[in-house]
């Protein structure tokens, strides 16, 4: 119980540590299991396949409403004010809407499995079995998201880190090997996801009873963030499926093997802002610019340390690297480039909407995002139709540039911010850390 009804003395580098493991442990499972699919299945099959699943995670992103960020955010700073009983009050109070929204959302795609079959080329079967399962896509992700808000790593490392990449890895192996039937496939991909929602919600029952509570306060912070949630998961998985559309299954299987290496630096992102973020919220919320700014160039340096070797070692190795997944995959290697490029200025600006979340600023960040997918939308509409899968890279690149620039510009004027220089706390980022609400009466003498 300790663990989850107070904050750990755990520095930043603990945390990193797990966070980055779980990104690893993630990113390896998604591209063995892209590898899997495109070695197996023709590319048309597995460009059907990436459509579906792509689809699936785009709802449950929309429909989560960003309560996941928005209980790390509300629970981080109730440590620090409300205690507990505030804890119980709002975990319960986020999750009705979600789960509601999910499900009236995957009954709508069960009912229109046929049109949709019709227009995407992925059988109606395949749709009907990501609807049942797109609740618990949805809500896992929420649940593990309070958990670590709570101050502990260990169920994102468990579930997000092991449970969903590696069970998905085992049971669509499992179902290709034995030759079963796309809505098979699909079943094995989302199984996981039930499993690590029942499992998060059986690790939060700990707290005891929850309680409605007055969770106006949640809502007035999360509301803008809920429409940037919703753009950006369309943001993340819309070129796929525009691919498909405009191109076709197979086009959408190339576009989606030459970028699956992006997951490995997004989810390096991923890993240090679930360390991180708790710990952003706090030094904001206290006025405490010197410890905002030391995490923020910690993670920022962490990130290009991490990441750049990766990118230029993709570009220089796609033409040899791409091959892995088919003969058909091979010609993949300009999209490599403008992936490489494209990561290697996003990790330099660091974490950056997570910097500006968690000092409040959500209205700022759905309207960057929205910019940002405009710009995609605009460029892949453009491109895609000539290009194919290099005019949905180049899209993308526009969008991810837009993305992270925007907000650069923005916390460096509103707090003084910046990815990069040596500062005063930089190093204290690091070691372990006094308790958050010993941090908090700390920030705000400070200020």
């Amino acid at each position: 119980m300790a663990a989850l009804t107070r904050p750990p003395r755990r520095g930043l580098f603990r945390h990193g540590v797990a966070g980055l493991a779980t990104a690893g442990a993630t990113a390896g499972g998604q591209f063995a299991l892209v590898l899997v699919v495109t070695r197996s299945l023709s590319p048309q099959a597995a460009g059907a396949f990436f459509t579906a699943t792509s689809v699936c995670l785009m709802l449950a992103g929309i429909v989560r409403l960003d309560t996941g960020n928005g209980l790390v955010h509300a629970l981080a700073r109730n440590h620090c004010v409300c205690g507990a009983s505030g804890e119980r009050r709002l975990v319960r109070g986020v999750l009705a809407p979600v789960a509601a929204l999910a499900a009236v959302t995957g009954a709508g795609v069960a009912v229109a499995a046929g049109p949709l079959a019709g227009l995407t080329g992925v059988p109606g079967g395949v749709w009907v079995v990501l609807a049942a399962a797109l609740p618990f896509v949805a809500l896992s992700d929420v649940l593990i998201c309070a958990t670590r808000g709570l101050g502990t790593m260990r169920p994102t490392l468990l579930l997000a880190g092991a449970v969903q990449p590696l069970g998905q890895l085992a049971l669509v192996t499992a179902a290709v090997l034995a030759g079963a039937p796309p809505s098979v496939l699909a079943a094995a991909w989302a199984l996981p996801s039930v499993t690590a929602a029942l499992l998060a919600a059986v690790r939060l029952r700990r707290l005891g009873p929850y309680e409605l509570g007055d969770v106006g306060a949640f809502w007035r912070h999360t509301a803008p963030r809920s429409v940037a949630a919703a753009v950006q998961a369309v943001f993340q998985r819309l070129d796929v499926v525009i691919v498909a559309l405009l191109a076709g299954p197979a086009a959408a299987a190339v576009y989606t093997a030459a970028t699956r290496f992006k997951v490995l630096g997004q989810l390096a992102g991923q890993g240090l802002a679930q360390a991180a973020q708790a710990r952003l919220v706090r030094a904001l919320a206290g006025g405490d610019l010197d410890t905002a700014r030391a995490l923020y160039r910690t993670t920022t340096t962490w990130l290009v340390v991490l990441t750049w070797p990766l990118w230029l070692g993709y570009a220089a190795l796609a033409p040899w690297l791409l091959p892995l997944f088919g003969p058909a995959y091979a010609g993949g290697a300009a999209i490599a480039l403008v992936l490489s490029a494209t990561m290697m200025v996003a990790t330099a600006c660091g974490m950056v909407d997570v910097v500006l979340v968690a000092g409040g600023r959500t209205a700022a960040s759905l309207a960057n995002v929205t910019t940002a997918i405009a710009v995609t939308i605009v460029l892949d509409v453009l491109l895609v139709p000539t290009c194919g899968a290099l005019g949905a890279a180049l899209g993308w690149s526009g969008g991810v540039i837009v993305k992270n620039v925007l907000p650069l510009v923005q916390v460096s004027r509103r707090y003084g911010l910046r990815p990069f220089g040596l500062g005063r706390g930089t190093g204290t980022a690091l070691a372990d850390s006094p308790t958050a609400e010993n941090r908090h009466g700390a920030g705000k003498a400070a200020s």
